[in-house]
């Protein structure tokens, strides 16, 4: 089936998803309902095949900038998913559904200027993999750091309803970020080893700016895990350092794409 029916396909059912389980918050059930996780799998599984035909072109690779948007949505959603088994993130997916909604449609049917990419070896593969990856759990991160500023804001105002209502514990709530930026972090790690190996000249000008805020980003989180683990920073702390390597990463990734296609409409 093509993109161009999929993609409204997997929108609308992240929208319903969203809806109901923004009426469980409502309701404050504490657990994802079988109908909001049947509707997301197969919104996922809609998501996957668009992401599929929009990068992977019959004339090669497409890595433009609203496609891999939607791939880096797609993995965040599979991750969110996945750790729900264990961890209470359920939500996430309100703000999570609608964005990939949104990303999704955008992939499928806005104009893409990027170049299509035939010679891609598998240690570049390697390296974007994982630059996804990394990308895609350190957002989770950076959600679950703004969700505990809300919910410690909230507690030290002695606020009693609200996020304080529909969150896990505090604790449980920072424990869970440290997992996550465990995991994007040696993700992070690998992608930025695998580009050193298997790009030509990180340094080059093109990419001079990527790099030095990748690696700002990969120092300011290495700096918190150490941090956390011999100093005991947490909270504020953990909060501020987690979006500030997060900003990084952004404008390491989405801004310089961002203004080379869409502004410079360079490939």
């Amino acid at each position: 089936m093509p993109a161009t029916i999929l993609a409204p396909i997997a929108a609308l059912l992240y929208l319903a998803a969203t809806a109901l389980q923004l009426l469980h918050i409502f309701q404050q059930r504490q657990q994802i309902t079988r109908t909001v996780f049947g509707l997301a799998l197969v919104a996922l599984l809609c998501h996957a095949v668009v992401a599929w035909q929009s990068i992977f072109e019959p004339g090669g690779v497409n890595l433009g900038f609203y496609r891999i948007s939607a791939l880096i949505f797609l993995v965040i959603n599979v991750a969110c998913i996945i750790s729900l088994a264990r961890r209470p993130l359920q939500n996430l997916l309100v703000a999570l559904f609608p964005l990939s909604a949104m990303s999704v449609l955008v992939s499928t049917y806005a104009p893409d200027s990027a170049a299509i990419r035939t010679d891609l070896e598998p240690g570049i593969l390697l390296h974007i993999i994982t630059s996804i990856l990394a990308y895609a759990v350190l957002t989770l991160a950076a959600a679950q750091a703004a969700l505990l500023a809300a919910q410690d804001h909230q507690l030290k105002h002695r606020h009693t309803r609200g996020l304080v209502q529909i969150l896990p514990p505090l604790q449980l709530m920072e424990t869970m970020l440290f997992e996550l930026l465990w995991v994007g972090e040696i993700l992070l790690s690998v992608a930025i080893v695998s580009g050193f190996l298997f790009l030509d000249d990180l340094f080059a000008q093109h990419l001079v700016h990527k790099t030095v805020l990748t690696l700002g980003a990969w120092l300011l989180l290495a700096v918190l895990l150490w941090g956390h683990y011999q100093r005991g920073w947490r909270s504020t702390t953990a909060v501020r350092l987690t979006l500030a390597g997060f900003a990084l990463l952004v404008l390491a990734f989405f801004g310089s794409k961002l203004v080379l296609e869409l502004v410079l409409q360079r490939p």
